[in-house]
């Protein structure tokens, strides 16, 4: 995982123990930097299977995709290493939270409109039926994502695995698809694909402007 200046692994644990001391495999990060730390430099929305089918997963990332592409805004992968999938934008860190919170949970309804028997923003986990849960929760202050490449706590070490969109489309792909054996083969084979995550940071600003526009445009 890219160092990246003042960004510091949160992990949740009682009593504020230390790491070490709460055996912690899975780290997790904030939303923003220490320099800056009430305007977040991502933006995630967290796909929340109800299922074990996965192709339901992969039809959620995709819906999401095409809408952030209309919006202009350029988003990233991530397969969990447990059951979902990471859809993550960087930000230029120009709004606080509870604007990115706001923009993030209208793009979730708007997704949730558009697609009623595939995707919910339902949070209570008994009325989402079958359907995946658009969770953008995570954008709230105090809120964490799983770190890129963190190890899972599971059977065999699921890893969070960044990938390729084009990985994404794949039929073999699966949100514990890399372990702590498999990840280092795949990435010396195709490098990191995030690389480039933080090159060209995106503004909301210019998305909410066409956001609105594709909404006017559809009454």
């Amino acid at each position: 995982m890219t160092r990246r200046q003042g960004r510091t692994p949160r992990v949740r644990r009682p009593g504020g123990l230390p790491k070490k001391d709460a055996n912690c495999i899975t780290l997790h990060y904030g939303l923003s930097r220490r320099d800056k730390i009430d305007y977040p430099d991502r933006m995630i929305i967290d796909l929340d299977p109800s299922s074990s089918d996965f192709s339901m997963v992969k039809f959620a990332a995709f819906r999401l995709k095409d809408l952030l592409d209309d919006l202009e805004l350029e988003s990233f992968v991530q397969l969990t290493g447990s059951r979902g999938m990471h859809i993550v934008v960087p930000l230029d860190r120009s709004e606080n939270f509870d604007r990115v919170h706001a923009f993030a949970r209208e793009i979730a309804e708007r997704l949730a409109e558009r697609h009623p028997r595939e995707l919910t923003v339902e949070q209570r986990k008994g009325q989402r039926g079958r359907r995946v849960f658009l969770d953008y929760m995570r954008n709230s202050r105090a809120q964490t994502g799983v770190a890129p490449y963190a190890v899972r706590a599971r059977e065999g070490a699921p890893v969070a695995a960044p990938i390729t969109w084009e990985e994404a489309r794949t039929r073999g792909i699966c949100a514990d698809k890399y372990d702590i054996k498999t990840i280092f083969r795949a990435l010396a084979k195709r490098g990191d694909p995030w690389s480039r995550i933080d090159r060209h940071p995106n503004s909301l600003k210019k998305a909410r402007v066409r956001l609105e526009a594709i909404q006017k445009s559809q009454v």
